[in-house]
């Protein structure tokens, strides 16, 4: 084993134990045993864990483990805040609690970020900057914002990776991965896939970290809002950013979590919640491309209700199939077509079909369905029909593309902003002209006739190739080519009940000729004049069968891993 991999193992051993600690200190130590790991706690086993000072049992588990996430810190923090967003990954009540988590840390002093800013700008960092302020503006998990002005003057803001954080959390995400396979391969069971969750959690975490990705999504946001006057998002600096390091426009205005509502007039809160609710909707359902965290911190408000959308780290994509088939699970749910809808879930889960057509699953969709059938456009609450649409998928353990659910997170936290500032803002019927226009570009008759002419083009092009098709097959049978290929579902599942099968008979009979021949060794034993060997051999022979024998139901006791 190579060295590297030696001292990764030791401090995985070590995070490990710090982890087994914390679970232990607020009371989830049953976990720790259902899963094997007491071991791993310096050795000892789970009885032998101090209990510490034991946060009280009677607090809720959703509260306790949103507790461990914070004191396990910045990796652990961003994983609850992700599975915030994804109730049909963890039960609802824990998502909702796990929304309050917060990421706010102590500051990095000033001589660490300058080290990092020597290293992505070697010999040039004088060059970009005439000033950097060493107070930072904030201190979040994964980066610290500082000040800073251009050598041209203009005023900037850089966002710095902190220091170290890069090894950290591969180290965590690497440890994490390794938990949720472990989990996975002992409860199979669960309602939802822990590798799946980790393997999301890894992806969100690698584009987190690189801020070049999240240039990329400020760049391609701002263009599309650069015409808008009440829209805007700030300018990128390339030249002047790395992986590490994001240098953005200062924006020069007052964050929206900072304004108290009462001190704007009725009209000025009107276009508040007008501008950001037509931003994300614009983003949603025009771009197909939005920003997935838009809470009032993440907007700064400008002179004339104008609103910055900053922070764009977090973004979604639905793409042209995706959005259809959301328009086609809403039209659904307002027809009452339930056949329409299970259609829907299958396309966008790829769950298997049989799941769907049971009779408890129709039955749950017809209830859902009920709430929102002949609803009217204007006043149908389009979060609350996802929400309910997402919890009764989690609990058939029927998981969705995590981008449908991003969608669902920005909807929610701007219907937020509009419930703070103005109460009486009605959302859906403001933006009712984007969603019917969404609507008839998918129902419309141009649309219509467009589908038809593709899928004749699409026919016309096999009628086409259907005889040189058909050729190629007949020149393969003339020339004994013709192949089949078979796949034999769950063959495998069979081939291991044989080889069980096989192997108990095996033991059986090897079990019954041992406590025969020893039987009949210790009869002739008796029966002798002189007793001798045989006796000996026989009784050796019968406590050999007894250990084979209790070895066998042991074994077959245990539990086994589940097989991928």
């Amino acid at each position: 084993m190579r060295v590297t991999h030696i001292q990764r193992t030791i401090r995985s051993t070590k995070r490990l134990t710090t982890i087994i600690k914390v679970l232990t200190k607020f009371g989830f130590k049953e976990i720790i045993t259902d899963l094997g790991l007491d071991s791993f706690s310096s050795g000892k086993k789970n009885t032998d864990i101090p209990d510490g000072n034991q946060v009280d049992a009677s607090i809720s588990r959703p509260v306790r483990m949103r507790l461990i996430l914070e004191e396990l810190g910045p990796t652990y923090i961003k994983l609850g805040q992700i599975l915030a967003t994804r109730p049909d990954l963890i039960p609802p009540e824990w998502a909702q609690e796990f929304k309050l988590l917060q990421d706010n840390c102590s500051q990095v002093p000033f001589s660490e970020i300058e080290e990092v800013l020597v290293q992505e700008f070697p010999g040039r960092l004088h060059q970009l900057f005439s000033a950097i302020e060493e107070t930072p503006l904030a201190a979040a998990s994964m980066a610290q914002v500082h000040r800073a002005t251009l050598v041209n003057g203009t005023a900037v803001v850089l966002k710095v990776l902190r220091p170290g954080n890069r090894k950290i959390v591969e180290e965590d995400m690497a440890l994490l991965e390794w938990l949720a396979q472990f989990v996975e391969d002992y409860f199979s069971n669960l309602g939802y896939s822990p590798v799946a969750v980790a393997t999301e959690f890894s992806r969100e975490m690698i584009k987190e970290m690189n801020f070049l990705q999240e240039a990329q999504a400020t760049d391609k946001l701002r263009r599309y809002f650069e015409d808008d006057p009440n829209i805007s998002f700030p300018k990128v600096y390339r030249e002047a950013s790395t992986r590490n390091v994001l240098t953005l426009e200062e924006i020069k205005g007052r964050p929206l979590s900072s304004v108290d509502p009462k001190s704007l007039r009725p009209e000025e809160r009107r276009k508040i919640v007008a501008n950001g609710t037509d931003a994300v909707f614009k983003q949603c359902l025009r771009y197909g491309f939005f920003h997935a965290d838009p809470h009032p911190g993440n907007i700064f408000l400008l002179p004339g209700q104008h609103l910055c959308f900053i922070d764009c780290g977090m973004t979604g994509q639905l793409d042209k199939k995706t959005a259809e088939q959301l328009i086609d699970l809403v039209a659904a749910i307002i027809q009452g077509n339930i056949d329409k809808l299970c259609r829907v879930v299958v396309e966008l889960s790829d769950v298997d079909p049989a799941v769907t057509d049971k009779r408890d699953f129709r039955s749950d969709a017809q209830i859902m369905v009920a709430a929102f059938e002949n609803a009217d456009l204007k006043q149908l609450d389009i979060t609350k029909l996802l929400s309910d649409f997402f919890a009764m998928l989690q609990r058939y353990h029927i998981s969705c593309p995590s981008d449908l659910l991003m969608l669902t997170k920005a909807l929610t936290t701007i219907e937020g902003v509009a419930e703070h500032f103005d109460p009486s803002f009605n959302v859906l019927a403001h933006v009712e002209p984007q969603i019917k226009e969404v609507v008839t570009k998918r129902y419309g008759f141009t649309a219509l006739r467009d589908r038809m002419q593709k899928s004749m083009n699409n026919y016309g092009e096999l009628i086409e190739n259907l005889p040189l098709d058909v050729q190629r097959i007949l020149d393969q049978v003339r020339h004994n080519r013709l192949t089949l290929n078979l796949e034999m579902k769950r063959i495998e599942h069979l081939a291991d009940k044989i080889d069980l099968s096989s192997r108990v008979m095996g033991i059986s009979m090897i079990i019954s000729a041992l406590i025969v021949g020893s039987s009949i060794l210790i009869l002739a034993d008796s029966l002798a004049k002189k007793q001798g060997i045989l006796g000996v051999l026989g009784i050796v022979g019968l406590v050999g069968a007894g250990l084979y024998s209790a070895g066998f139901v042991a074994s077959s006791l245990l539990p086994k891993k589940k097989k991928k």
